[in-house]
Protein backbone atom coordinates (compact mmCIF):
# COMPACT_ATOMS: atom_id res chain seq x y z
CA UNK A 1 0.00 0.00 0.00
CA UNK A 2 1.33 3.45 -0.95
CA UNK A 3 1.05 5.67 2.13
CA UNK A 4 1.92 8.91 0.33
CA UNK A 5 1.78 9.36 -3.43
CA UNK A 6 4.86 11.46 -4.22
CA UNK A 7 5.46 12.99 -7.66
CA UNK A 8 8.14 15.13 -9.32
CA UNK A 9 8.18 18.87 -8.62
CA UNK A 10 7.24 20.90 -11.73
CA UNK A 11 7.17 24.56 -12.72
CA UNK A 12 3.38 24.54 -12.42
CA UNK A 13 3.70 23.85 -8.67
CA UNK A 14 4.81 27.40 -7.84
CA UNK A 15 1.35 28.65 -6.73
CA UNK A 16 0.92 25.54 -4.58
CA UNK A 17 4.26 25.94 -2.78
CA UNK A 18 3.76 29.69 -2.45
CA UNK A 19 0.47 29.06 -0.65
CA UNK A 20 2.04 26.75 1.91
CA UNK A 21 5.24 28.69 2.54
CA UNK A 22 3.40 32.00 2.86
CA UNK A 23 0.97 30.56 5.39
CA UNK A 24 3.46 30.97 8.25
CA UNK A 25 6.68 32.71 9.27
CA UNK A 26 9.48 30.48 8.02
CA UNK A 27 13.14 31.55 8.11
CA UNK A 28 14.81 28.62 6.35
CA UNK A 29 16.18 29.85 3.01
CA UNK A 30 15.13 26.60 1.32
CA UNK A 31 11.46 27.08 2.16
CA UNK A 32 10.40 28.56 -1.17
CA UNK A 33 9.57 27.30 -4.64
CA UNK A 34 12.63 28.77 -6.39
CA UNK A 35 15.22 27.04 -4.24
CA UNK A 36 13.53 23.67 -4.46
CA UNK A 37 12.94 23.96 -8.20
CA UNK A 38 16.53 25.01 -8.92
CA UNK A 39 17.88 21.85 -7.29
CA UNK A 40 15.04 19.45 -8.06
CA UNK A 41 17.02 17.31 -10.53
CA UNK A 42 20.30 16.60 -8.70
CA UNK A 43 18.37 16.19 -5.42
CA UNK A 44 15.38 14.32 -6.97
CA UNK A 45 12.85 16.57 -5.21
CA UNK A 46 9.36 15.08 -5.00
CA UNK A 47 6.17 16.39 -3.40
CA UNK A 48 2.76 15.32 -2.19
CA UNK A 49 -0.10 17.09 -0.45
CA UNK A 50 -1.87 14.93 2.13
CA UNK A 51 -4.54 16.28 4.52
CA UNK A 52 -3.58 19.82 3.47
CA UNK A 53 0.06 19.30 4.47
CA UNK A 54 2.90 19.79 2.00
CA UNK A 55 5.32 16.86 2.15
CA UNK A 56 8.58 16.77 0.23
CA UNK A 57 11.41 14.30 -0.16
CA UNK A 58 14.84 14.56 -1.72
CA UNK A 59 17.62 12.11 -2.44
CA UNK A 60 21.36 12.62 -2.60
CA UNK A 61 24.01 9.94 -3.10
CA UNK A 62 21.41 7.23 -2.56
CA UNK A 63 20.15 8.66 0.75
CA UNK A 64 16.41 9.35 0.93
CA UNK A 65 15.45 12.37 3.07
CA UNK A 66 12.24 14.10 4.05
CA UNK A 67 11.97 17.85 4.26
CA UNK A 68 9.97 19.57 6.96
CA UNK A 69 6.22 19.12 6.35
CA UNK A 70 4.38 22.43 6.04
CA UNK A 71 0.87 22.97 7.34
CA UNK A 72 -1.16 23.46 10.52
CA UNK A 73 0.59 22.06 13.60
CA UNK A 74 -1.85 19.23 14.36
CA UNK A 75 -2.00 18.18 10.72
CA UNK A 76 1.82 18.17 10.58
CA UNK A 77 1.90 15.66 13.46
CA UNK A 78 -0.27 13.39 11.36
CA UNK A 79 2.04 13.87 8.37
CA UNK A 80 4.99 12.65 10.45
CA UNK A 81 3.12 9.40 11.03
CA UNK A 82 2.46 8.99 7.32
CA UNK A 83 6.11 9.73 6.53
CA UNK A 84 7.19 7.07 9.04
CA UNK A 85 5.03 4.54 7.20
CA UNK A 86 6.18 5.74 3.78
CA UNK A 87 9.87 5.44 4.63
CA UNK A 88 9.24 2.02 6.16
CA UNK A 89 7.60 0.95 2.89
CA UNK A 90 10.80 2.03 1.11
CA UNK A 91 12.89 -0.03 3.51
CA UNK A 92 14.51 3.05 5.01
CA UNK A 93 14.36 4.81 8.40
CA UNK A 94 12.71 8.23 8.39
CA UNK A 95 15.38 10.93 8.11
CA UNK A 96 14.59 14.65 8.12
CA UNK A 97 17.01 17.20 6.68
CA UNK A 98 17.11 20.99 7.02
CA UNK A 99 14.34 21.33 9.60
CA UNK A 100 13.77 24.45 11.68
CA UNK A 101 14.06 24.51 15.48
CA UNK A 102 10.28 24.63 16.05
CA UNK A 103 9.76 21.40 14.10
CA UNK A 104 12.74 19.75 15.82
CA UNK A 105 11.15 20.60 19.18
CA UNK A 106 7.88 19.08 18.02
CA UNK A 107 9.70 15.85 17.10
CA UNK A 108 11.20 15.72 20.60
CA UNK A 109 7.69 15.29 22.01
CA UNK A 110 6.29 13.17 19.18
CA UNK A 111 4.48 10.18 20.68
CA UNK A 112 4.66 7.82 17.72
CA UNK A 113 8.45 7.46 17.56
CA UNK A 114 11.69 8.65 19.13
CA UNK A 115 14.00 10.88 17.07
CA UNK A 116 17.70 11.55 17.31
CA UNK A 117 18.18 15.26 16.54
CA UNK A 118 21.42 17.09 15.83
CA UNK A 119 22.32 20.52 14.43
CA UNK A 120 23.53 20.88 10.84
CA UNK A 121 25.97 23.78 11.23
CA UNK A 122 27.16 23.68 7.61
CA UNK A 123 23.64 24.62 6.52
CA UNK A 124 22.83 27.36 9.04
CA UNK A 125 21.63 30.47 7.17
CA UNK A 126 23.42 33.80 7.59
CA UNK A 127 21.03 36.70 8.17
CA UNK A 128 22.09 40.35 8.02
CA UNK A 129 20.59 43.75 8.71
CA UNK A 130 19.59 45.24 5.36
CA UNK A 131 20.50 48.71 6.63
CA UNK A 132 24.01 47.53 7.52
CA UNK A 133 24.54 45.97 4.10
CA UNK A 134 23.48 49.21 2.43
CA UNK A 135 25.44 51.67 4.56
CA UNK A 136 28.52 49.54 5.43
CA UNK A 137 29.08 51.96 8.28
CA UNK A 138 31.52 51.60 11.16
CA UNK A 139 34.84 49.90 11.78
CA UNK A 140 33.55 46.36 11.28
CA UNK A 141 32.72 47.15 7.64
CA UNK A 142 35.86 49.17 6.97
CA UNK A 143 37.44 46.68 4.55
CA UNK A 144 34.15 46.19 2.68
CA UNK A 145 33.75 49.95 2.26
CA UNK A 146 37.34 50.20 1.02
CA UNK A 147 36.75 47.55 -1.65
CA UNK A 148 33.54 49.26 -2.73
CA UNK A 149 35.19 52.68 -2.91
CA UNK A 150 38.09 51.23 -4.91
CA UNK A 151 35.61 49.68 -7.34
CA UNK A 152 33.78 52.97 -7.81
CA UNK A 153 37.04 54.87 -8.29
CA UNK A 154 38.43 52.38 -10.82
CA UNK A 155 35.13 51.94 -12.68
CA UNK A 156 33.25 55.25 -12.53
CA UNK A 157 31.25 54.12 -15.59
CA UNK A 158 29.85 51.09 -13.71
CA UNK A 159 26.06 51.08 -13.51
CA UNK A 160 23.56 49.09 -11.47
CA UNK A 161 20.66 47.71 -13.51
CA UNK A 162 17.60 45.68 -12.54
CA UNK A 163 17.47 42.37 -14.39
CA UNK A 164 15.26 42.59 -17.47
CA UNK A 165 14.93 40.30 -20.48
CA UNK A 166 17.81 42.10 -22.21
CA UNK A 167 20.01 41.83 -19.12
CA UNK A 168 19.17 38.13 -18.69
CA UNK A 169 20.80 37.40 -22.07
CA UNK A 170 23.97 39.26 -21.08
CA UNK A 171 24.04 37.47 -17.71
CA UNK A 172 23.88 34.07 -19.40
CA UNK A 173 26.76 34.98 -21.72
CA UNK A 174 28.98 35.94 -18.81
CA UNK A 175 27.86 33.00 -16.70
CA UNK A 176 28.97 30.56 -19.40
CA UNK A 177 32.41 32.22 -19.52
CA UNK A 178 32.81 32.01 -15.75
CA UNK A 179 31.79 28.36 -15.58
CA UNK A 180 34.07 27.45 -18.46
CA UNK A 181 36.96 28.87 -16.44
CA UNK A 182 35.82 27.03 -13.29
CA UNK A 183 35.63 23.72 -15.15
CA UNK A 184 39.23 24.17 -16.26
CA UNK A 185 40.23 24.69 -12.63
CA UNK A 186 38.04 21.92 -11.18
CA UNK A 187 37.19 19.46 -13.98
CA UNK A 188 36.01 16.70 -11.63
CA UNK A 189 33.51 18.73 -9.61
CA UNK A 190 29.96 17.69 -10.67
CA UNK A 191 28.43 20.53 -8.64
CA UNK A 192 29.69 23.08 -11.19
CA UNK A 193 27.49 21.70 -13.97
CA UNK A 194 24.50 21.37 -11.62
CA UNK A 195 24.82 24.95 -10.45
CA UNK A 196 25.22 26.37 -13.95
CA UNK A 197 22.16 24.48 -15.22
CA UNK A 198 20.09 25.61 -12.21
CA UNK A 199 20.96 29.28 -12.67
CA UNK A 200 20.36 29.19 -16.42
CA UNK A 201 16.95 27.62 -15.88
CA UNK A 202 15.95 30.33 -13.41
CA UNK A 203 17.15 33.06 -15.77
CA UNK A 204 15.10 31.48 -18.56
CA UNK A 205 12.00 31.62 -16.33
CA UNK A 206 12.82 34.84 -14.51
CA UNK A 207 9.49 36.59 -15.01
CA UNK A 208 7.41 33.49 -14.21
CA UNK A 209 9.25 32.95 -10.93
CA UNK A 210 8.48 36.53 -9.80
CA UNK A 211 12.04 37.24 -8.71
CA UNK A 212 13.97 40.45 -8.30
CA UNK A 213 17.45 40.70 -9.76
CA UNK A 214 20.23 43.17 -10.26
CA UNK A 215 23.40 43.42 -12.34
CA UNK A 216 26.52 45.57 -12.56
CA UNK A 217 27.43 46.58 -16.11
CA UNK A 218 30.76 48.05 -17.15
CA UNK A 219 31.16 49.09 -20.79
CA UNK A 220 28.28 46.89 -22.02
CA UNK A 221 29.57 43.85 -20.11
CA UNK A 222 27.91 42.31 -17.06
CA UNK A 223 30.56 41.81 -14.37
CA UNK A 224 28.18 40.76 -11.58
CA UNK A 225 24.56 39.73 -11.12
CA UNK A 226 22.29 38.43 -8.40
CA UNK A 227 18.68 37.49 -7.77
CA UNK A 228 16.39 36.76 -4.86
CA UNK A 229 12.89 37.14 -3.48
CA UNK A 230 10.90 37.91 -0.35
CA UNK A 231 11.17 34.99 2.06
CA UNK A 232 8.79 36.09 4.81
CA UNK A 233 7.24 39.27 6.25
CA UNK A 234 10.54 41.00 7.04
CA UNK A 235 13.25 39.07 5.19
CA UNK A 236 14.49 38.72 1.62
CA UNK A 237 16.57 35.72 0.54
CA UNK A 238 19.44 35.97 -1.95
CA UNK A 239 19.47 32.83 -4.09
CA UNK A 240 22.45 33.55 -6.31
CA UNK A 241 25.26 36.10 -6.44
CA UNK A 242 27.92 35.83 -9.13
CA UNK A 243 30.73 38.19 -10.12
CA UNK A 244 33.91 38.20 -12.17
CA UNK A 245 36.68 37.45 -9.65
CA UNK A 246 39.10 39.47 -11.76
CA UNK A 247 37.12 42.68 -11.17
CA UNK A 248 38.09 43.95 -7.73
CA UNK A 249 35.09 45.06 -5.72
CA UNK A 250 32.48 43.52 -8.02
CA UNK A 251 31.09 41.33 -5.24
CA UNK A 252 30.71 44.15 -2.69
CA UNK A 253 29.23 46.36 -5.43
CA UNK A 254 26.48 43.92 -6.42
CA UNK A 255 25.81 42.96 -2.80
CA UNK A 256 25.35 46.56 -1.67
CA UNK A 257 23.58 47.72 -4.84
CA UNK A 258 20.99 44.94 -4.87
CA UNK A 259 19.94 45.47 -1.26
CA UNK A 260 19.86 49.25 -1.66
CA UNK A 261 17.79 49.23 -4.86
CA UNK A 262 15.48 46.27 -4.22
CA UNK A 263 15.33 45.38 -0.52
CA UNK A 264 15.72 48.55 1.54
CA UNK A 265 12.14 48.04 2.79
CA UNK A 266 13.05 44.66 4.31
CA UNK A 267 14.60 44.42 7.80
CA UNK A 268 16.77 41.39 7.06
CA UNK A 269 18.65 39.71 4.23
CA UNK A 270 19.15 35.93 4.31
CA UNK A 271 22.25 35.00 2.32
CA UNK A 272 21.86 31.26 2.79
CA UNK A 273 24.43 28.77 4.08
CA UNK A 274 28.18 28.21 3.65
CA UNK A 275 27.90 24.41 3.05
CA UNK A 276 30.95 23.90 5.23
CA UNK A 277 33.24 25.51 2.65
CA UNK A 278 35.95 27.34 4.59
CA UNK A 279 36.36 30.25 2.17
CA UNK A 280 32.62 30.77 1.87
CA UNK A 281 32.21 30.66 5.66
CA UNK A 282 34.89 33.30 6.07
CA UNK A 283 33.25 35.52 3.43
CA UNK A 284 29.78 35.24 4.98
CA UNK A 285 31.09 35.87 8.50
CA UNK A 286 32.94 38.96 7.26
CA UNK A 287 29.60 40.68 6.60
CA UNK A 288 28.72 40.32 10.30
CA UNK A 289 25.40 38.43 10.48
CA UNK A 290 22.92 39.60 13.09
CA UNK A 291 21.56 36.08 13.49
CA UNK A 292 21.96 32.53 12.22
CA UNK A 293 18.99 30.39 11.21
CA UNK A 294 19.61 27.00 12.75
CA UNK A 295 18.78 23.84 10.84
CA UNK A 296 18.72 20.30 12.12
CA UNK A 297 18.83 16.66 11.08
CA UNK A 298 16.39 14.25 12.69
CA UNK A 299 16.53 10.47 12.36
CA UNK A 300 14.06 8.01 13.82
CA UNK A 301 15.76 5.96 16.54
CA UNK A 302 15.74 2.27 15.69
Amino acid sequence: MIIIDFRDLTKEDKPLLDRFYRSGYYENSHFNFTNLYMWREPYHVKLAVEDDVLCLTSEWDGKLMALQPIGEAERVRGAVGRLLEYFQSQGKPLFFSGIERSFAEMLETYEGAEFEIRPDRDNFDYVYSSESLIKLAGRKYHSKKNHLNAFRKQYPQAEYLPITEEIVTLCKLELNKWYKQRLQEEPDDPFIAYERAAIIEVLNNFRDFELKGGAIRIDQRIVAFTFGEQLNADTAVIHVEKADPEVRGAYPAINQGFVEHEWSHMSYINREEDMGIEGLRKAKESYKPVKMIEKFYAKVAL
